[in-house]
């Protein structure tokens, strides 16, 4: 019998976190998982990570390249060789930009384990630039309208003072964020336990009852979805008229607030934006709304944590503008304790505020058909991420492919290559992908099992797990370096996205594309880190930066704001941005406002759907990966939550199945009648795989067949606060 090694190694799932883990391998196999058992504070796996080797090791992975044989979506598929697969894909590439030209190639990644060499897009972005160019999409699913508000209202996405730091706080607001069950970064959690013991008054914000409310917070405020703005300028109402702004401070380091001012009084629109007004927008009392403004600017410092889930609504840009302009109020930007209520995210790189030193990451040339194009409107200064007017936003991809240039598209998209992401199961409608998708000329997906996407594929290509391959990562609280180690070898033919990526360019005529393994990236980059020994970090996995204090972002502007100005166009936090007034697109304004849509122009129906949907994440899967591992199903069914008065008035109790339906689809379920959800409000996870029946029903529980196919104004993606109606069927 051989011994056992224990390999620590870092998960990266996408699920929010970066954890440590000690594998046990014995004769080349995975036996079991482990976590962190050293000093605190330890960087402690989720359930998700210890349940690793069963998805290392899942009957229904990928192994071997696959073509298909019948017709696109029947999932029909014949097992082929590396030479063939990866020949047929560069042949295929060759063809449609002879033909077509380069815009007709379209690239899809995604997070999937997220990493500086595998994760993401980067070597297929490398290539495909490399190439000629290729279209890509715009705006984020998860941060578009957090980035862009922290962007034009403070210069910068790197916002959030360290989650070490809520210790020193003496009031936490979590808005729209469940820390409980979404890894906010890995210590998050711990962090705010420690702060409730510690006495630190904790109020959460949120339709739902949350299980991070329930085990943190002193109080539950629930508002409606999509009227956080209005609750955070009525708000910043009641400071202005109790005079308990901040004024000093808004004088030294704002522009705008006077304007924003006239706002909250009605001298713009003869509205004062009261705590009644915000009450019948919010369905949040108004004296509830009166008390924790006044906690707020009262009890400093006090650390607004702006949870991204808000922001996914038809004008989310603005709630996160209106809560930067609060935290300005009430002088908690730059402070210790404090927060600057902007873009609220996990804790991995480049997301991380703290200032990482790395190597050379293998380079992504410009994109050719990007720098073809023209710059959309809605540039700033410091977020140009998404310039390219040839792009398409990810929520019309699928129209985009349907349509092309006779749908007012850049192009027409011949040649689809999905990495590290699951359109068909997490963009909106579904239904409208089977469609698109049949049109095509040719497919390929990368993964690891046979996902709703991988259905459609010409040429599946499986990959290798993150135990598989190496790579690095970096982030966390505490902020660290992470190995990303190879524990085991690539079960079957799998191989990994560099690889892969590497085999094309040969076959493609790039001999310039790379000359490294994984292994020797990772060594290069290291060696430009604070990273001292590379061999320790090897074997120890994780690398931890000591700092003095917690990091605290601004704390120079505040300081010394004459030798460190705000990275914004005039050094100052911009509560009136010039850069969006120069937009001057009305549904963009220059101040933070709420912006009802709600019933615009027959946007949600509400008169035939008369219900608030909401996304939420879950345990047991990190958005649509893990969730085939019986481990983790243990952990409980996909249900919709749905108030027990709105439930009664539709015949509905728990144990139910219902149809949740709008224009754009229908999903059946079984129902979970519950207290803790605002009648007018129903819950469905996220993540669940597509499965229609012969009826076009989905029964996987998927919640993207009734996502709106639009974006905010900024590009934000719409999860939350579209419109469904429920009723009970049988079967």
């Amino acid at each position: 019998m051989k011994k056992e090694e224990i390999v620590s190694t870092v998960c990266s799932t996408h699920c929010g976190g970066l954890c440590l883990l000690k594998v046990h391998v014995s004769d080349g196999a995975i036996t079991r998982i482990e976590t962190d058992d050293g000093k605190e504070p330890q960087l402690r796996a989720c359930l998700k990570g210890r349940a690793m080797r069963q998805r290392v090791y899942a009957p229904d992975r990928l192994k071997y390249p696959l073509r298909k044989t019948g017709d696109r979506g029947e999932g029909k598929f014949e097992r082929i060789s590396w030479d063939e697969a990866l020949d047929a894909v560069a042949s295929e590439m060759k063809r449609v930009k002879e033909t077509y030209g380069p815009a007709a190639i379209l690239l899809r990644g995604g997070g999937g384990n997220l990493s500086f060499i595998h994760g993401g897009s980067t070597p297929m972005a490398r290539l495909l630039s490399l190439f000629g160019g290729y279209t890509t999409a715009w705006g984020s699913n998860s941060w578009e309208g957090a980035t862009f508000a922290s962007a034009a209202t403070l210069g910068t996405i790197h916002v959030e003072n360290s989650r070490e730091d809520l210790l020193n706080s003496r009031i936490i607001i979590l808005w729209g964020c469940d820390p409980a069950i979404t890894v906010h970064g890995t210590n998050t959690l711990w962090y705010l336990s420690q702060a409730r013991e510690k006495g630190v008054k904790i109020v959460s914000i949120d339709p739902r009852f949350t299980d991070g409310a329930a085990i943190l917070a002193d109080r539950w405020i629930p508002i409606r979805p999509t009227t956080d703005a209005a609750m955070l300028i009525a708000m910043a109402f009641v400071l202005v008229k109790e005079n308990l702004q901040d004024q000093a401070f808004l004088d030294r380091y704002t522009v705008g607030f006077d304007r924003f001012k006239a706002y909250l009084l009605g001298e713009e629109d003869g509205i004062p934006k009261t705590p009644s007004w915000a009450e019948a927008i919010t369905g949040a009392p108004a004296n509830e709304i009166e008390t924790l403004a006044r906690e707020y600017a009262t009890l400093r410092p006090a650390a607004l944590i702006a949870g991204i889930s808000a922001g996914r609504t038809r004008m989310g840009e603005q709630y996160h503008r209106a809560a930067i302009t609060l935290a300005a109020m009430t002088g908690n930007i730059g402070l210790s304790g404090g927060n600057a209520g902007g873009r609220s995210l996990g804790n991995q790189y480049p997301f991380h505020p703290y200032p990482f030193k790395l190597g050379p990451f293998m380079e992504v040339p410009p994109n050719p058909v990007d720098q073809a194009a023209p710059d959309r409107n809605i540039i700033l200064r410091n977020y140009t991420k998404w310039r390219s007017m040839a792009s398409v936003h990810s929520s019309k991809l699928a129209d985009a492919i349907l349509r092309g240039k006779a749908g007012g598209y850049p192009a027409d998209y011949k040649f689809f290559y999905v990495v590290n992401s699951n359109p068909v199961n997490q963009l909106p409608n579904p239904g409208k992908w089977q469609k698109a998708l049949k049109n095509l000329n040719f497919m390929v997906v990368q993964e690891q099992f046979m996902t709703a996407t991988a259905r459609y594929a010409d040429i599946v290509l499986p990959t290798s797990t993150y135990f598989e391959r190496n790579d690095l990562i970096a982030g966390g609280s505490p902020p660290f370096y992470g190995y990303l180690k190879k524990v085991i070898e690539p079960l079957g033919e799998s191989r990994s996205q560099l690889d892969i990526a590497t085999g094309l360019a040969a076959r493609l005529g790039l001999s310039h594309f790379n000359d490294k393994t994984d292994e020797a990236w990772v060594k290069e980059m290291v060696k430009g880190s604070e990273v001292p020994d590379y061999d320790t970090f090897r074997d120890e996995a994780v690398y931890q930066v000591e700092l003095a204090e917690p990091f605290i972002p601004f704390k120079k502007q505040i300081e010394d704001p004459e030798h460190h100005p705000f990275p914004t166009p005039s050094g100052k936090i911009e509560i009136y941005s010039g850069q969006l007034a120069t937009i001057n697109d009305p549904l963009l304004p220059a101040i933070p406002k709420y912006i009802d849509l709600s019933r615009a122009n027959g946007r949600s129906g509400m008169e035939k759907f008369p219900i608030q949907m909401v996304n939420r994440k879950v345990k047991h899967r990190a958005h649509s990966q893990l969730e085939t591992l019986p481990w983790l199903r243990e952990l409980g069914e996909d249900h919709l939550e749905i108030s027990t008065a709105d439930a009664k008035t539709r015949g509905i109790e728990s144990g139910d199945r219902v149809k949740v339906f709008n224009d754009q689809g229908s999903v059946v379920l079984t129902a979970k009648a519950t207290e803790r959800i605002m009648p007018g409000v129903v819950c469905m996870a996220q993540g669940a795989w597509y499965a229609p029946d012969e009826n076009g029903f989905d029964r996987g529980g998927c919640a993207s067949i009734l996502l709106p196919e639009e974006h905010s104004p900024c590009g934000a993606f719409v999860t939350s606060g579209f419109s469904v109606e429920i009723e009970k069927v049988g079967g």
